[in-house]
């Protein structure tokens, strides 16, 4: 096996052209081994294997510089830079993460798991060798479906003033996560049906040099590209035609389904792990279906993962037109719904809590100066949802609380995320969004409320003295099994409050609890700083109630196991239980 004696880059300029194409093969095997037992970024890896190969024969890497988007297409790269372990023996499967990873690499020049990035923070790059006089070759690479993103066309704006060696390999295999929407992909096609000979251009009218490979896949046209190309005093796009998946033909056929994958069977391509019951997307997709169905003004946006809310290719198409999906284009989803929104439609943009960071400035700016009632969804805004570095969810309370005008929603159950969801749909004077609940579907038989416009009026579930519990969304089961263990072990019933309203404070409900509470306990799912508990310890800051905040710790946590992040941050039942018997003094 090649792949065993690979440890760094320039042990594959040992090889033959012949013997490349086995370690290409060889690199596929490894990676269905990885991936078939662990779960991860499928297509786009088996679709950019002789790619990575040619850049590493061509290019002197860590000196030449290579900065891969998204990083969704970096498991090969991980492989010939002295990671192949991580692919080839299941022990050390977690030695690796599933991005670029600077921590694990010299190779690895950034930690990136957002997309559209690689073009401007390889410009960068650019920019200090040149002030530096130095003279590596600097690349970076970016699929398709990243070019929609805002910063992917602002580096490609940018990226000809640099006046110097600058190479951007652009893959193109027709596809984002789902297919690729808005109007530069008409061009790529015209490129690709032309070889890269029509007169439109996308890249040369960005006054950027291009080439066009039409098999991004042949491992000897690569090779005889790069070294074309290599050290060239100019910017220039490499566009190459690639075919997402190859190599696996279950993956080659159904490239949506393929782009990220869960453990599966080789033979079959069935997941072996299944997910029996209701979830949220599903639910959800369903929802508005049924919603869009009634309503011709309702209309459902995603920024390329339609599947986030569960919206499936036929799904998708039953919706028509009231589905839209922008491509990797967060930040013009939110201004689009709320333009919508202002001309007498009901959006409803759903994404996840991560890749609303991007939205900050148009959450802000677009939808809530000119507070349009636009609903914004935020999925996976939890401990419980993905524990990557780039992909955690526990920002968005501090991030968006803290926006006049928005109304931001925790629901604590189904019947409450439906009644919250369809309240938000049919209001006409807010922006609202709502935290998907991501520990599960519970439904249980509490009332909820089907009107929320009584801005920022908490609901007590459970009346009691003493300890007052205020359980925030995800976390408000925890609050009920800290309630009936209070119960059974300090012999009184605690107060349990859900407060439903993110972005506010029910004042009047908070001056009641000085009248038979000690202290106010909060427990929020995302992180501490700047989050919900310290609005409500400020608020009692001058008088003699007692308030403890629990959350997360202001950090990049990564690859967390949720147990021992919890434990970590003092969220367990018995933690919590000393700490107030420690506050209070009781017995």
């Amino acid at each position: 096996m090649y792949l065993e004696k690979i440890s760094e880059p320039k042990d594959i300029n040992k090889l033959s052209n012949d013997e490349l194409k086995v370690l290409a093969s060889e690199i596929r095997d490894a990676l269905m081994n990885r991936l078939s037992k662990h779960g991860g970024h499928f297509g786009p890896n088996f679709g950019m294997v002789e790619t990575i190969i040619a850049l590493h024969y061509v290019f002197n890497s860590p000196v030449d510089k290579i900065v891969y988007d998204v990083s969704h297409q970096s498991y090969p790269h991980k492989m010939l830079t002295g990671r192949k372990d991580a692919y080839l023996y299941e022990e050390h499967f977690e030695d690796v993460s599933g991005y670029t990873n600077s921590e694990e690499s010299e190779h690895d020049f950034f930690n990136v798991g957002h997309t559209s990035t690689s073009i401007s923070l390889a410009s960068g790059l650019v920019k200090a060798r040149d002030l530096k006089g130095d003279k590596e070759n600097i690349i970076a690479v970016i699929g398709d479906g990243s070019l929609s993103g805002g910063e992917a066309l602002e580096g490609l704006n940018f990226a000809s003033e640099l006046q110097s060696n600058f190479i951007i390999i652009v893959n193109d295999n027709d596809m984002s996560i789902a297919e690729n929407h808005g109007g530069l992909y008409k061009n790529l096609k015209e490129l690709r049906d032309s070889k890269g000979t029509c007169p439109c251009n996308l890249f040369k009218a960005m006054n950027l040099d291009y080439i066009y490979v039409e098999d991004g896949n042949d491992l000897e046209t690569l090779i005889h590209t790069f070294y074309d190309i290599k050290d060239i005093d100019h910017p220039i796009v490499v566009h190459i035609n690639t075919q997402k998946g190859k190599g696996y033909q279950i993956a080659e056929e159904n490239k949506e389904n393929w782009h990220w994958c869960m453990p599966f069977d080789v033979e079959t391509g069935k997941p072996k792990v299944t997910f029996e019951g209701e979830d949220y997307g599903n639910l959800t997709a369903d929802y508005l279906l049924d919603k869009m169905k009634k309503d011709s003004k309702v209309v459902t946006l995603v920024a390329g993962v339609p599947t986030n809310i569960g919206f499936t290719k036929d799904k998708r198409e039953r919706a028509g037109k009231q589905f839209v999906d922008v491509g990797i284009a967060e930040e013009h989803a939110i201004a689009m719904a709320s333009g919508i929104a202002k001309n007498g439609g009901k959006p409803v943009f759903a994404t996840h809590s991560s890749f609303i960071q991007r939205t900050y400035d148009q959450l802000s700016q677009d939808l809530c100066v000119n507070n349009n009632p636009a609903t914004i969804l935020v999925n996976t805004a939890s401990v419980y949802g993905m524990n990557d570095v780039t992909h955690l969810g526990l920002y968005d309370i501090a991030m968006m609380s803290n926006i006049p005008n928005l109304v931001y929603l925790a629901p604590t159950s189904k019947e409450e995320y439906f009644a919250m969801l369809d309240w938000s749909i049919e209001q006409d004077k807010y922006p609202v969004a709502i935290r998907i609940p991501c520990n599960g579907v519970i439904s249980d038989n509490r009332k909820v409320q089907n009107d929320y416009s009584n801005l920022n009026k908490y609901k007590i579930e459970k009346q009691g003295s003493k300890v007052a519990i205020v359980a925030l969304g995800d976390f408000y089961q925890l609050g009920e099994q800290i309630v009936s263990e209070i119960k059974e072990k300090l012999g009184f019933v605690p107060t349990l409050i859900n407060p439903r309203y993110i972005t506010g404070l029910d004042k009047n409900l908070l001056e009641e609890l000085k009248k038979e509470h000690e202290i106010v306990i909060t427990l929020e799912d995302g992180i501490l700083e700047g989050g919900f508990g310290e609005k409500i310890a400020s608020f009692y800051g001058t008088t003699n109630m007692k308030v403890k905040n629990y959350g997360i710790k202001k950090s990049f946590p990564d690859r967390y196991v949720v147990d021992e992040l919890l434990k970590e941050n003092g969220i367990t039942i018995d933690k919590i239980i000393e700490d107030i018997k420690e506050i209070i003094d009781i017995k």
